[in-house]
């Protein structure tokens, strides 16, 4: 019995990559919730939302308070990114970027709280053997998020260009309106739609749940004794200062290429 609980390098990543996973009535493995992954996204949403409806809320014309002050650096950056990218009218664009960039900078900075100590509460706490608390890390939620910007971008190409003049562009552009190209056309059009959701979620996808391991890995030096806590602490600090980079640049570019993608919708061929 004591073999059969012996902790290895192999079972201790494998417990922390197993997903809080209950399949939705008769319908298998396939029909099956992430429940740590949704409530976890919904928490971070609702704070970190709340919180900047507070502060908006309570936003004065004086001298801002340094968390109003950083609110409004942060709105003002995404409205610069967005005006250097997209030239159309609508005004929900700013509010889509701002929102996609908060709730994946958030929902990747999940990564820096420690797996052993979180694993530790939602089991003693919630009784939860079982619990990812990286929603990005979860191709689901990426995989959610660009497919809803994918139909942004479907909404945008039809509401700009009509239902006839999108299916237009697709027979005849890029290499013209020769009944004998439409085919062509439409396959390489076909391509590069399918391309942009999944290229626009696994990049996400695969820096966050490298990051993820590379943290377990780390954490197995405290496994070796005294010396290997303090190494593993030294290392752990070192790649969570890296990260920062990576939790904001992935966050970043994922907010970039949604207004990239929606600015494209807009563009006539």
């Amino acid at each position: 019995m004591a073999a059969e609980h012996e902790l290895t390098p192999t079972s201790y990543i494998q417990h922390h990559l197993t997903f809080l996973t209950k399949p939705v009535g008769e319908g298998g493995p396939f029909w099956a919730v992430n429940w740590d992954t949704l409530v976890t996204t919904g928490v971070i949403g609702v704070l970190v939302f709340g919180f900047l409806w507070l502060v908006t809320r309570k936003a004065t014309t004086g001298v801002p308070s340094r968390t109003q002050a950083f609110v409004e650096l942060t709105v003002d950056f995404v409205n610069d990114q967005v005006k250097g990218i997209y030239h159309g009218e609508s005004k929900l664009v700013a509010p889509i970027a701002l929102t996609t960039f908060v709730l994946v900078l958030f929902l990747n900075a999940m990564d820096f709280l420690p797996v052993d100590i979180m694993a530790w509460i939602y089991e003693h706490a919630f009784h939860q053997t079982y619990w990812r608390g990286v929603p990005t890390a979860d191709v689901n939620t990426t995989f959610a998020l660009s497919l809803s910007v994918f139909a942004l971008m479907i909404f945008y190409s039809i509401k700009v260009k009509g239902l006839f003049g999108w299916i237009h562009e697709l027979f005849c552009s890029p290499f013209g309106s020769n009944p004998l190209l439409w085919v062509f056309n439409l396959l390489f059009n076909i391509v590069e739609y399918v391309s942009k959701p999944l290229s626009h979620s696994l990049r996400l996808y695969g820096n966050m749940y490298a990051g993820e391991i590379i943290f377990m890995l780390l954490g197995l030096w405290a496994a070796t004794g005294v010396v290997g806590v303090i190494v593993g602490a030294v290392l752990n600090l070192g790649w969570s200062i890296f990260h920062i980079l990576i939790v904001a640049l992935q966050a970043y570019i994922f907010m970039m290429l949604t207004i990239v993608y929606i600015a494209m919708a807009h563009e006539h061929h």
